[in-house]
């Protein structure tokens, strides 16, 4: 008899972001900050490359008392306020003709899993984006599920086209479909779907559900450092007009949106035009939340709604906007006038090289030997720019466009 379940999957986990972000480290103690490029980890860094740590985050936390950073939270779905306060803050006024309910949940990833795990059975099919945070492929062979990959862009633009031709062979085989959006500022090439994107996505899938459910998941994990804060929220009015059998699951990161990385902390937001159907998915959420994690962070879920209405946490975090926009605006530039290929960029953490496939393990390996550490993607190489300083940034784009094609001579 087997040690194991017949089904576990026992292969070690190859997480290339934290494998390579341990080579930079190790390459910064030997040959000095200044001469290692570290654009491996999705994490704020400043202008001296130390994590970014919001003074008004961890005023408020030091605030909570110590028995209640200690304690468990009240209830397996989170705390209320905090609950409450993720609802207001994320969807603003947006969202007026749907039911909505909220659980806790360790991170956005808490959210992505819930989601990914609790619709689809064993052997169905999920579709993901072509370029994609590698965890949801993880997520989804845990729960048996079969992955199908949808091209991002077709020119400069949202591949439309081919998503909808994949999206109705799935429910046409399927008569259920769960698709994921990880939108705006699109982890890894910082594309942000346009209103006009989203409302033709959502009518399609509203037609599309005559046919069985739909289920979006849309990760929003980096909103928060939207270039434009004002309109970053207007697609979530889409959701308002989709048709009853379409639910939407926004994954929240609550720790994102804090820099505060190790609070774990997110929440899973449960949007669909039946009370009932909403009220059904957060009680399979809150038993599986129970099943898995029990609790999320109490101190930080005590935090989150002090923060969120301090004027100072809104000033640091446009601070860190700006500078990333700085940043991803140089690197851009240069790029183009060294003929380095990107993938379309609005706003975000990352920028991704559009690089063959053929070529990619190759060209990974020649950044790394010229101290330019990065993460290899389907299709691509990814730079967090989020935590590269400016002085690092400038000139990289020609540095990486001349190992390249000492690499590719005949390219």
């Amino acid at each position: 008899m087997e040690l194991l379940r017949k089904d576990v999957l026992s292969q070690p986990i190859n997480d290339t972001v934290f494998k390579i972000a341990a080579q930079a480290k190790e390459a910064k103690l030997k040959y000095g900050n200044d001469k290692v490029v570290d654009a491996t980890i999705g994490c704020l860094a400043d202008e001296q490359g130390n994590l970014v740590a919001f003074k008004s985050v961890y005023k408020h936390f030091d605030e909570v008392k110590d028995a209640d950073k200690a304690a468990y939270a009240k209830s397996f779905a989170g705390n209320k306020e905090y609950r409450d306060k993720v609802l207001s803050w994320v969807l603003e006024d947006k969202i007026t003709d749907l039911s909505t309910a909220v659980i806790a949940t360790p991170g956005g990833t808490g959210a992505d899993y819930l989601t990914i795990s609790s619709f689809l059975d064993s052997g169905m099919e999920i579709m993901v984006p072509e370029i994609a945070w590698t965890s949801y492929q993880l997520m989804a062979a845990q729960n048996g599920l079969e992955i199908v990959s949808y091209p991002l862009f077709q020119g400069h633009h949202f591949a439309t086209s081919s998503f909808k031709e994949i999206a109705t062979r799935i429910m046409h085989t399927q008569h259920k479909l769960l698709v994921i959006l990880n939108d705006p500022c699109h982890n890894p090439t910082g594309y942000s779907l346009t209103t006009e994107e989203w409302t033709d996505i959502t009518e399609f899938l509203s037609g599309l559900s005559c046919q069985g459910q739909v289920i979006i998941l849309n990760d929003i994990a980096y909103i928060d450092y939207s270039y434009n804060l004002n309109t970053s929220r207007d697609y979530l009015r889409c959701f308002n007009y989709l048709a009853n059998k379409v639910t939407v699951i926004i994954a929240f990161s609550c720790s994102k949106t804090l820099t505060a990385y190790g609070f774990r902390l997110g929440a899973a937001i449960i949007l669909n035009k039946d009370p009932e159907v909403v009220k059904t998915i957060a009680t399979v959420y809150e038993r599986d939340a129970r099943a898995i994690w029990s609790n999320v962070n109490n101190g930080g879920m005590l935090t989150f709604p002090q923060v969120i209405s301090d004027p100072q946490f809104l000033l640091e975090k446009q601070t860190y906007i700006n500078l990333m926009h700085q940043r991803s605006a140089l690197f851009l530039k240069e790029a183009d006038e060294n003929d380095l290929p990107c993938y379309p960029y609005k706003e975000g953490f990352f920028i991704t090289l559009a690089v063959d496939p053929k070529n990619l393990d190759q060209y990974h390996e020649a950044l790394m030997a010229k101290q330019i550490h990065t993460v290899k993607v389907n299709k691509g190489i990814r730079l967090a720019i989020c935590s590269l300083p400016l002085n690092q940034i400038s000139g990289l784009a020609k540095r990486m466009k001349e190992i390249y094609s000492i690499t590719f001579p005949q390219a």
